[in-house]
């Protein structure tokens, strides 16, 4: 099993550090050709608007949309959240490109600027009984979770950060700065 990590802009060399530290093949994928060699793909946090447009000017949203929970599965985190919910609601939510392939409404930036940026200690019980740093920079939040979307985690004010649909999973918070990868060996176990 080799995951794919799309590699446009963002924070994916962590994740890429992270799998090869648990012995799990990667594939920094930038073509669509990329796409035929991976069975996983981590979206990771960054800038989603960038992003979004790399994923269209690179051909990258229908092929991803086409195999999503299907013989893709996808994990976003922060940015990939955003770009993987079907509703994206608050400013600027109509210029977001975005492979909408999750039943979940989603907030940009949702606590606020850079400087409003925090950790805190997240209960994610898939994951096992200790809790993981939740590093939460410019985040977004998940608003609403649809009928067949199981939420796997919350903060204390009972802001959902992580939700599972089927082989997709989103993160509001990057478990890839944790220096904790029980996220990722779940995801490899989906």
């Amino acid at each position: 099993m080799t995951v794919g990590i799309l590699a446009l802009q963002g924070d994916f060399r962590e994740h890429e550090e992270i799998l090869r530290s648990i012995g799990a093949p990667t594939l920094l994928v930038r073509q669509p050709k990329q796409l035929e060699h991976v069975d996983r793909l981590i979206i990771p946090g960054g800038e989603s608007t960038t992003i979004g447009k790399l994923m269209a000017l690179y051909h990258l949203l229908a092929p991803i949309r086409q195999r999503a929970g299907q013989t893709l599965t996808l994990w976003g985190t922060c940015a990939g959240a955003i770009l993987m919910s079907r509703q994206l609601v608050g400013k600027h939510a109509s210029d977001q490109p975005a492979l909408a392939v999750m039943d979940i409404t989603v907030r940009r930036n949702a606590f606020g600027r850079q400087l409003d940026s925090f950790e805190t200690m997240v209960q994610m019980p898939v994951i096992g009984a200790q809790p993981i740093a939740g590093v939460f920079i410019r985040a977004p939040i998940i608003e609403a979770a649809g009928d067949g979307v199981e939420v796997l985690a919350r903060i204390d004010d009972d802001t959902i950060v992580a939700a599972r649909q089927g082989r997709l999973l989103v993160t509001t918070f990057h478990p890839e700065l944790s220096g904790d990868d029980r996220v990722h060996r779940y995801f490899l176990e989906l």
